[in-house]
């Protein structure tokens, strides 16, 4: 009986099956969810170009920026969520992510003190700036747009993988805005 057990090979298909199609579902529900994130990632950034073009012109105001990248994104899914919306802008391109420009730096420690050094007031508010300007700025103001969308799992690739119920996406953009008024030079200030 031992030797006839041994040589039947019924039902190895079977166990072949259940043991690979679990590791199968898994990988195409993975596939499935990252193209998902891939595409929507797209639609994101292109709702984020087309309102930053349309800010650069100058005839939009913070709220219709924001409005039109949340309309855009709901017209794809309500269970998506814009989280955050950032404009924040600068005077020029090496500005971006920096604090305004220190042009003479006395004890060359590379930061700012306010009884020796001097710096570009690139919004001339009178303030040594360390933190980005937000806004849309002015004419030929540099815009850096960041925003963040939370949307659901379409597959339940959550328990399968140990990801969140929930995942983001980020997309941001830099632009210039055309030049439709004139804007300040920035002044460099000394104490």
């Amino acid at each position: 009986m031992l030797r006839r057990l041994r040589s039947d090979e019924r039902g190895a298909t079977i166990l072949e099956f259940a043991l690979i199609i679990p590791v199968v579902c898994s990988l195409l529900a993975a596939g499935f969810e990252l193209g998902y994130r891939v595409y929507l990632g797209a639609i994101v950034q292109g709702a984020l170009l087309e309102a930053s073009r349309r800010a650069t012109i100058g005839d939009r105001t913070a709220a219709q920026i924001d409005q039109i990248i949340k309309d855009r994104v709901a017209m794809l899914s309500n269970a998506m969520n814009v989280k955050s919306i950032k404009k924040e802008n600068f005077y020029n391109f090496t500005n971006v992510g920096k604090p305004e420009k220190i042009t003479f730096d006395k004890n060359n420690n590379n930061s700012y003190d306010a009884s020796d050094d001097c710096y570009e007031d690139a919004n001339n508010n009178s303030v040594y700036d360390v933190n980005l300007n937000t806004g849309l700025g002015t004419a030929d103001d540099i815009v850096r747009y960041t925003v963040e969308v939370e949307y659901p799992n379409i597959m339940p690739v959550n328990a399968l993988m140990g990801w969140g119920t929930k995942q983001y996406i980020t997309a941001s953009t830099v632009l210039r805005n055309q030049p439709f008024t004139s804007r300040a030079i920035p002044t460099v200030r000394c104490p």
